[in-house]
């Protein structure tokens, strides 16, 4: 049992650490907040710009190009956007640059005068990281301080964007890890997310309405109401929504890789793109897929808020959206996902609602909020989500459809830095804390070889039965190693080898040429990109000119005994050096063909 004075203890550390949080959390969420409403109130005037000069949309090409090239020479690690956020949170080491801020700023409200289709959650998380990380360096929090903080910038901006506080503080503790919640910023998260949206609407800021009118007229003691064949058809849309939210995931991954593989000047992408997205705008005769997709002043145009009006059929919008969408995010351009999968949403669920006979506000506003929790993982937020949006009477509905979501979109995302915390299914046997890149690698791999067995038996089945040599069979030779690494800066000279006019060799180039004279098998020397050794400061690679104070590192491979005796000879090079020494395996492929009739037979290789 605790004694008085240790629970008094206790509470007083927990009073500190609330005054704490409270005195950096609220004026960080409130600047937050503030730059939410600067940046909505540009995204409606450069929304109304376009659609006053419907010609903006030819300088899409011009916008994308500039916005590329101005993140690749000042951007820098600003460019990873949402997911350098979530591997900061994860793993606490550079930071989240200050200067992210302005530059998703300015660049999603110049993506959206132009046209391009482009959300605004994306550009509220990294308003809001950016902040977020510089109170963290300013108050000079620990890392744990600085992971909690992070978590109340997300929550600040996703409350403040979309006017859901209670959704974005939940957001934020459950976006960053599948199937874990990080209760440890629960509070933080929640001051931070009220206090965000607060001041943004302290700007005069009001968010757009959305109304699910099924059972308004019912009477004031509706109350709670489950219909069982309704139940089954959001069942049915729920399945609906998960895959569409894997497929918009899945989609995006793949368009984007198709442009870095098609155009390797980053660039030149968003000006094909450019080309794609106006050529679709003139093919379909309509611009309505262009920008957020929340009004426009066209009233024939599918819009957001057009999808909740009773009677609306429309079938395909969410299929075009989808294509508008990752043609120009994938490409370069800037903004976020979550208001274009919106539109996704609640164009799908009017469209099931006209198949499944269902009412169609309810299944646009189910679709709202249930492709958003499959694509991101976040099934409880977005249920929370579409309790602050569209009441508690219809509670029950959107808790279906947003967990039938998130589990058939499988283990995919749209923020690659996600880490997998509980599989969606007992079956999947994925190792712990993976992220979705990791997992997306692993099923790209086992899916390889799975084709490749496939193709083995397909071609051992129609060989004829005479022996004919069919593929190489061979073994693994093994051999004891081991790897030095020898880390310095570049400037660092050998002793010795200079004059009084000149200085001596670099310290890195010395040490490769004396390796290769002692024999040893493999010798390098890396630059790396951004570290620290020795436990200096923390250096990034200069863009323009060489870091002289960046770490490098010499790696040589060898024998142990080889390795012991270079760095004994050579130990007046090496004095005061980090040297890291690891035990690998050196394999050597031996073996000659084999017949067809042995291509399948197991064989016992050697320890690998």
């Amino acid at each position: 049992m605790m004694s008085p004075i240790g629970f008094l203890g206790l509470r007083v550390g927990q009073i500190r650490s609330l005054v704490k949080w409270v005195g950096i959390v609220v004026p960080m969420a409130c600047i937050v907040g503030s730059l939410c409403a600067l940046f909505l109130w540009g995204l409606d005037r450069a929304t109304q710009a376009r659609f006053e000069y419907p010609w903006l949309i030819y300088g899409m090409p011009v916008a994308g190009f500039l916005m590329v090239l101005a993140y690749q020479h000042f951007g820098r690690s600003a460019e990873g956007g949402n997911n350098l956020i979530v591997e900061q949170i994860h793993e606490p080491g550079g930071g989240v640059p200050l200067r992210m801020a302005p530059f998703i700023l300015i660049t999603t409200v110049l993506t959206h005068l132009v046209g391009g289709s482009a959300g605004r959650e994306g550009t509220a998380v990294q308003l809001g990281g950016s902040i977020a990380s510089a109170f963290g360096r300013t108050f000079n929090l620990s890392p744990v301080d600085v992971r909690i903080l992070l978590m109340a910038g997300i929550a600040a901006g996703f409350g403040a964007v979309f006017g859901t506080p209670i959704a974005g503080a939940i957001f934020a503790l459950e976006v960053l890890t599948i199937g874990r919640m990080q209760y440890e910023a629960l509070l933080p998260c929640l001051m931070a997310a009220i206090a965000g949206d607060w001041s943004c609407h302290a700007w005069g800021i009001e968010h757009t309405h959305y109304a699910i009118n099924y059972l308004a007229n019912a009477g004031e003691n509706t109350g709670f109401h489950l219909n069982a064949l309704l139940l089954l058809k959001v069942g049915i849309a729920g399945v609906a929504f998960g895959l569409a939210a894997r497929f918009f995931s899945e989609f995006s991954h793949l368009v984007s890789a198709a442009f870095k593989m098609v155009c390797p000047y980053a660039p030149l992408r968003p000006v094909i793109a450019s080309a794609i997205l106006i050529g679709l705008v003139y093919a379909l005769g309509t611009r309505e897929y262009l920008g957020l997709g929340v009004w426009s002043p066209n009233p024939a145009d599918a819009t957001i808020a057009g999808f909740f009006h009773p009677g609306h059929v429309d079938q395909w919008s969410w299929l075009w959206k989808t294509i508008f969408t990752v043609v120009t995010l994938s490409s370069g351009f800037k903004g976020g996902e979550v208001t274009p999968l919106f539109f996704i949403g609640a164009a799908l669920g009017n469209a099931l609602a006209y198949v499944l006979g269902a009412p169609s506000d309810l299944f646009a506003g189910l679709g709202f909020v249930a492709l958003f929790a499959g694509a991101t993982n976040t099934p409880l937020a977005c249920m929370i989500m579409g309790i602050e949006l569209f009441g508690s009477l219809h509670a029950v509905y959107i808790a279906v459809a947003c967990f039938l979501a998130y589990l058939c979109s499988g283990h995919s995302s749209i923020y690659m830095s996600q880490r997998l915390g509980t599989p969606k299914t007992a079956s999947a046997h994925i190792p712990p804390d993976m992220s979705v890149r990791q997992v997306r690698d692993l099923n790209v791999q086992a899916f390889g070889d799975f084709v490749g067995r496939v193709r083995l038996r397909t071609a051992n089945s129609s060989l004829p039965k005479q022996k004919v040599e069919f593929m190489a069979r061979h073994t693994l030779a093994l051999k004891e190693i081991g790897m030095v690494r020898i880390y310095m800066k570049p400037r660092e000279k050998a002793v010795g080898t200079g004059n009084r006019l000149f200085g001596g060799k670099p310290l890195y180039r010395e040490l490769v040429l004396q390796a290769k004279a002692a024999g040893i098998i493999n010798a390098t020397a890396h630059h790396t990109h951004f570290g620290y050794s020795n436990s200096g400061k923390l250096e990034d690679e200069g863009f323009e000119l060489s870091n002289a104070d960046l770490t490098m590192c010499v790696e040589l491979i060898a024998p142990r005994e080889e390795l012991e005796d270079f760095c004994r000879t050579h130990g007046d090079l090496l004095k005061r050096k980090v040297i890291i020494y690891k035990h690998i395996e050196h394999w050597d492929l031996v073996g000659d063909a084999v017949t067809a009739d042995d291509a399948l037979k197991p064989k016992v290789v050697g320890r690998a």
